[in-house]
């Protein structure tokens, strides 16, 4: 009888406009296309972002990883020339070098923002072009020895027909004396002289300014959570068949192979065998890849096994085995998965037999299903960034409406009034179009930029301000006395929503990052959270203030799920919203998120506006919730 435990893979003044209803019909795999919202005003004219080496073992066996699974080492001994020891040395002095620099430099994580990411692209080049100017060096200096040898090949031909009667000639007997001495000596010189230099140099200098492991698996478990988010299967994102896209780049069976292999490291056997399967896939296809295909088996039958589906399990256990008969693990496998079979059949026909039921014996196989998680509003936050289940009833969409506005008849705007448009009704989200300039947005970029750093939430026990992987973006702040335009936009949002922003918080620009998202949240200060802004001494944050800075290609979107309403990034756009109602207590239906970035580079800023300086300019109400 076999007692063998399956065992887990280490891990390492208003005008009323008409509103029409123009959705966007040409979306690809559900996913909204532009980040533009479902209704539309038309305006006229005349107003203006764990290495895992050992693949899965079960019943405590030995792995592939093993000491006892490889030969051992023949005892060899060679003489080594100096010159070699010393160039070896060299080398490793100056990577090793690299490795220390780059150990004493932050790490700026720069998977969580597209913005920064960009630099890297220059990066490379640059890195590129030393390691051309590397290669014509060596092409160079093998140019030099290569002529070198012919002349002398040319040389010995004729000296070695008759080697007396050549070195009869004193002149000949002199040139090889010399040759032999001084040339050979110039020669060995030559073929030492390290070319690598520059980009060694060059490289180790660049390193510190390059991603790192934690980049790469960011990066990879973003590609898994828009697969998730906008219902996308291993295959589409593999053959880059996403929306919106120009640069379409393909996944290697090797890229397939390491994306799965993060999954595995966060034990989701889920996402483990989708893209180990499309690994597979592309490797049967023909694919030359540097991971073969045992490899690939080993993690993929252990992820169905986890998942519970021992038939599948077994099967591709077995065609591992025709690949490799001598598989140590496998062939303990097989014989696991099927003692399991066995008794699980067993077990079936003696219940069936019990209650006169499915007699086949057949063993059902388990549904597959990702990975349950904290957030309880999941599906119908995801279905929001896919553009499905908004609740917006033509009932409630004859209540919206897009007007001009000239903001309580404010002296800016009588002449120029600007463009609004209802999004929501309850809560009420309103939108203004092309209420900040292209020039304006640059500036804003251009100040943001060299201080962007990973976005941070507020923890609500401690108050300490922390990362977390359901913000992935990053932030800068900007205050009005550092900036004519920063100051002239504060005045724009003060004009038009008639709040005072004298106490309200810096401008917030954000840049998302590869797949960047902000998970449902509350902006304000719950009950539970009494000391939120208490060090602002400013109260609770009244009203939202959001301005889109970019397009967005396929996703992005502000998704409020406790009310089925979703907000499509339009540049040069904003959206405003109250947080609190005019009692003071939080509104929890402004709950939202910022949906993953699917294709596109998202950047916005924001104005959180606080409770201090309003009391005149929004009073309170009776009624609590009005």
């Amino acid at each position: 009888m076999l007692t063998a435990v399956a065992s887990q893979p280490s891990r390492r003044s208003e005008v009323t406009l008409t509103a029409v209803d123009s959705r966007n019909a040409g979306v690809s795999a559900a996913v909204r296309l532009g980040g533009q919202s479902a209704r539309r005003c038309r305006w006229s004219q005349a107003q203006a972002s764990v290495v895992l080496e050992r693949p899965p073992m079960l019943g405590g066996r030995v792995g592939r990883g093993s000491a006892e699974n490889h030969p051992p080492l023949k005892q060899s001994t060679c003489k080594v020339p100096s010159w070699q020891v010393m160039a070896f040395i060299k080398i490793w002095c100056i990577l090793g070098l690299g490795v220390l620099v780059s150990l004493t430099q932050a790490h700026t994580d720069f998977f969580t923002s597209i913005g920064q990411m960009t630099d890297l692209l220059y990066t490379e080049k640059d890195l590129l072009t030393s390691l051309k100017d590397y290669i014509k060096a060596e092409e160079s200096k093998l140019g030099e020895i290569k002529r070198w040898a012919e002349k002398l090949d040319q040389l010995t031909e004729a000296a070695t027909k008759d080697p007396e009667e050549f070195l009869g000639h004193p002149v000949n007997a002199f040139k090889l004396m010399k040759r032999l001495n001084t040339e050979w000596m110039e020669l060995e010189n030559l073929v030492l002289k390290d070319m690598s230099d520059g980009f060694i140099s060059n490289l180790t200098i660049q390193r510190q300014h390059l991603p790192n492991d934690e980049d790469q698996t960011g990066a990879a478990k973003a590609l898994i959570r828009l697969q998730d988010t906008y219902n996308l299967d291993a295959e589409t994102i593999s053959q880059g068949n996403l929306p919106g896209v120009k640069h379409k780049t393909l996944l290697t069976a090797e890229d397939c192979y390491e994306l799965g292999k993060v999954a595995y490291t966060d034990t989701d056997y889920y996402h483990t065998e989708l893209w180990m399967e499309q690994a597979l896939k592309q490797l049967d296809a023909g694919e030359v890849s540097n991971i073969n295909k045992i490899t690939v088996l080993d993690y993929l039958s252990y992820a169905v096994y986890q998942q519970g589906d021992l038939d599948k399990a077994l099967e591709l256990t077995k065609r591992l085995l025709t690949l490799d008969p001598e598989h140590q693990r496998a062939n303990g496998n097989l014989k696991y998965f099927e003692y399991m079979m066995a008794d699980q059949k067993k077990e079936k026909s003696n219940i069936a037999q019990k209650t006169e039921g499915n007699k086949s014996g057949h063993v059902s196989q388990t549904k597959r299903e990702r990975i349950k998680d904290y957030l309880p509003e999941r599906q119908k936050y995801e279905m929001l960034c896919r553009g499905e289940g908004i609740k917006l009833t033509p009932r409630r969409q004859k209540r919206l409406f897009c007007r001009y506005s000239d903001a309580n008849r404010n002296p800016v705007y009588i002449l120029k009034p600007v463009k609004q448009q209802d999004e929501w009704d309850k809560p009420r989200i309103i939108r203004y179009i092309d209420i900040i300039s292209n020039e304006e947005i640059e500036r804003v970029k251009e100040l943001a930029k060299p201080r962007l750093r990973r976005a941070t939430i507020s923890n609500p026990i401690t108050g300490v301000l922390e990362t977390a992987h359901y913000r992935i973006s990053k932030s800068a702040w900007l205050s009005g006395y550092e900036d004519p335009v920063i100051n002239r936009i504060n005045q724009r949002i003060q004009d038009l929503t008639g709040l005072d922003v004298s106490t309200a918080e810096e401008l917030q620009v954000a840049n998302y990052g590869v797949g960047g998202q902000y998970e449902p949240h509350f902006d304000f200060g719950r009950k539970d959270e009494p000391d939120a802004f208490k060090e602002l001494g400013t109260g609770n944050r009244i009203a939202t203030w959001l301005f889109y800075m970019s397009d967005v290609a396929a996703g992005g979107a502000t998704v409020f799920p406790e009310v089925g309403a979703a907000v499509w990034p339009q540049k040069g756009s904003a959206v405003f919203w109250y947080n609190l109602f005019p009692s003071g207590e939080g509104d929890y239906s402004t709950r939202h998120a910022a949906c993953p970035v699917l294709v596109g580079n998202k950047w916005v800023s924001n104005k959180w506006i606080h409770e201090r300086g309003q009391e005149f300019r929004r009073r309170c109400n009776l009624s609590e919730l009005d």
